[in-house]
């Protein structure tokens, strides 16, 4: 018994690099390289741990001017407000403001 063959459906192939929608050609390119890496060679996280504590952190150490200041207005901000509000709901705070309460 012999496998049937593959139909083709307009889809582009690995070495085929032309759109599959109206041209119906489907020409082979000339001068495409393809490279590939052997699965049994790759290590996807063979350095991950010792790149991102070296490279990560000089990156994010980069980044601390552009994100520090609005930090600290925001955090200066909140707690103004937080003491401000506990002030007004305080007995001196009542007889600053000229609210008595009964």
């Amino acid at each position: 018994m012999r496998p049937t063959a593959t139909r083709l459906d307009g889809m582009p192939g690995p070495k085929s690099f032309c759109p599959w929608w109206g041209d119906t050609s489907m020409h082979k390119q000339r001068g495409v390289v393809v490279y590939t890496v052997s699965p049994f060679r790759q290590r996807g996280s063979k350095a991950v741990i010792r790149g991102w504590l070296f490279n990560g952190y000089r990156r994010l150490a980069a980044q601390v001017p552009y994100w520090i200041v609005p930090f600290a207005i925001g955090y200066g901000t909140y707690t103004w407000g937080n003491s401000r509000y506990a002030w007004q709901n305080s007995k001196a705070g009542h007889i600053a403001l000229g609210e008595h309460h009964h």
